[in-house]
């Protein structure tokens, strides 16, 4: 119980994580669900409460898409039907596009983005560094067609990438 009120002091932990770092720990692995339990009722433990202030950290402070945040969520051991309610409710009034273009002005600041987004190269960076950041393929390519002619082609190498869908 000392060890993991320690790991909540230091951080936020979902459910999930507290369970796999008291497991490496116990001696018993019977003692990990009634630590887990009692923390639980205490408050101290809330998986929905974690997740929410996370996409919320997410959206705000790094300006993130809804893939990532879902996918990051996953890897922190939420559970995937509670994680994809809270990033459904996180991003509910924002605007992707929105987020796509402050995305980009924050990563490319100081940069000409019509000019540094006109070689094939950058534009496909930048692509890249969308669809890494959780942005959807479509409005990705809708954005970046505001700076570069070439982006017509992203278009069709993004469906060249995409499994064929098998009916």
């Amino acid at each position: 119980m000392n060890y993991a009120l320690r790991s909540l002091g230091g951080r936020a932990l979902s459910t999930g994580e507290l369970r796999q770092k008291l497991r490496q720990r116990a001696e018993l692995a019977g003692d990990v669900d009634p630590v887990l339990a009692k923390l639980k009722e205490a408050g101290y433990l809330n998986d929905r409460r974690y997740a929410e202030s996370f996409a919320a950290a997410r959206l705000e402070n790094d300006g993130h898409g809804r893939g990532r945040v879902l996918r990051d969520l996953q890897v922190h051991r939420v559970a995937p039907k509670l994680a994809e309610e809270v990033v459904q409710g996180a991003f509910a009034g924002t605007d992707e596009v929105d987020l796509i273009e402050a995305y980009l002005n924050r990563k490319y600041r100081g940069k000409d983005l019509p000019v540094w987004l006109g070689e094939e190269k950058n534009l496909a960076s930048a692509f890249r560094r969308l669809r890494y950041a959780g942005f959807s393929t479509g409005n990705s390519i809708r954005v970046l067609k505001r700076y570069a002619a070439k982006a017509d082609d992203l278009e069709e190498a993004a469906d060249s990438e995409a499994p064929a869908v098998e009916e």
